[in-house]
C-alpha cells in the first residue's frame, strides 16, 4: 500500500477552481469515488488535474460490505477502473451495509457486532482486495441503533475483522463521539481496543446535537471534544494521515483551511507533548 502523510481536506466540487487557482497548502485530498465512475466528464478532468498536482485518495459510500447481497460487480469493475487512472493512495469505504434484497436505504447501516457477521464481512473485504489488487480500508460509521443479537464491542468487531480480512482502519474520530454519547459506552476504550498498525487514516468532522442524541450530519466546525478526542488518537496511534469531512452547508476553501491548519497545529503540539 502506498504511503501518505500529512493533512487533507474532503474535495468536493465548489472548490474545484480555488484549489487550482489558489494551490492550498494541503498534503492529499479524499476524492469520493461515486463522483468519479463515469469515464468522461467534468468532474473527472477536475480530479484529473488536481491530482496531478496532489496525491488523493477514494472514498466510497456504495460498497455495502455488509450486506447479505452479492457484491457489485460492476462497481467493483468500475472502481478499479478509476484507480487505474487516478492512482490513489488507498480506497476506502465504510463498515455498514446500504441495501438488501437489491433495495439501497441511502444510509450507512451498522452491523450486528458477531462472531458470525465477522468472518461474512471479512469473505466479502477478501474478494474485494483481491479483485482490486489492493489493501481497502474501512472506516467506523457513527450509529444510532443496537442489535440485540450483537455478541461483542464495535472496537471488538474491528479489531477481529482486522485481523481476519487482513485490512485497515480509516478512524473517523466524530463518530466514536457521536456513537459513544448515542450508545453511552467509552470512546477512550474504543481508541485502546484498535490495532494501531492497522489506523491508516483518520476523519474529522462536525455534527448536530439535539440534546439526547448526535446526528453526524458532516455540516458544522470540529467541536472542543472531538478536538479532544483527536489528541488522545494521537497519542495512541501517532501521526496518522488526518483530513477535514465536510458534505453539507460547505463554506469557501479558505474556511476550511482554517480548520486544518488548526488539526496541524493541534498535532504538532500533542506529539510534542508525547515525544
Amino acid at each position: 500500500m502506498s504511503t501518505l502523510s500529512g493533512f487533507g481536506l474532503g474535495l468536493r466540487p465548489r472548490h474545484y477552481q480555488a484549489i487550482l487557482r489558489e494551490r492550498p497548502r494541503l498534503d492529499w485530498f479524499e476524492a469520493l469515488s461515486e463522483n468519479y465512475l463515469a469515464p468522461g466528464g467534468r468532474p473527472l478532468d477536475f480530479l484529473e488535474r488536481i491530482r496531478a498536482r496532489y496525491p488523493v485518495v477514494l472514498h466510497g459510500v456504495s460498497l455495502s460490505i455488509g450486506s447479505a447481497d452479492p457484491l457489485d460487480r460492476a462497481y467493483l469493475k468500475a472502481l478499479k477502473a478509476l484507480a487505474a487512472r487516478i492512482e490513489p493512495a488507498w480506497i476506502s469505504d465504510h463498515l455498514c451495509w446500504t441495501g438488501v434484497g437489491g433495495k439501497n436505504l441511502h444510509d450507512l447501516m451498522p452491523l450486528p457486532y458477531t462472531e458470525e457477521a465477522v468472518k461474512h464481512v471479512a469473505r466479502r473485504v477478501r474478494a474485494v482486495q483481491d479483485f482490486l489488487g489492493r489493501r481497502l480500508v474501512l472506516e467506523n460509521v457513527s450509529s444510532y441503533v443496537e442489535y440485540r443479537a450483537s455478541a461483542m464491542s464495535e472496537w471488538r468487531f474491528l479489531a477481529a475483522l482486522c485481523a481476519e480480512a487482513d485490512c485497515d482502519l480509516l478512524l473517523d474520530v466524530n463518530n466514536v463521539y457521536v456513537s459513544a454519547f448515542n450508545h453511552g459506552f467509552d470512546a477512550l476504550e474504543f481508541l485502546d481496543a484498535l490495532p494501531a498498525a492497522r489506523v491508516r487514516q483518520i476523519h474529522l468532522a462536525g455534527h448536530d446535537h439535539s440534546g439526547d442524541l448526535i446526528i453526524d450530519t458532516h455540516d458544522a466546525k470540529v467541536i472542543g471534544p472531538v478536538w479532544d478526542l483527536y489528541r488522545e488518537a494521537l497519542r495512541r496511534f501517532g501521526p496518522v494521515p488526518t483530513m477535514i469531512e465536510r458534505d453539507a452547508r460547505i463554506p469557501p476553501l479558505a474556511v476550511l483551511m482554517r480548520e486544518v491548519r488548526h488539526a496541524r497545529a493541534v498535532a504538532a503540539a500533542t506529539l510534542r507533548k508525547a515525544a
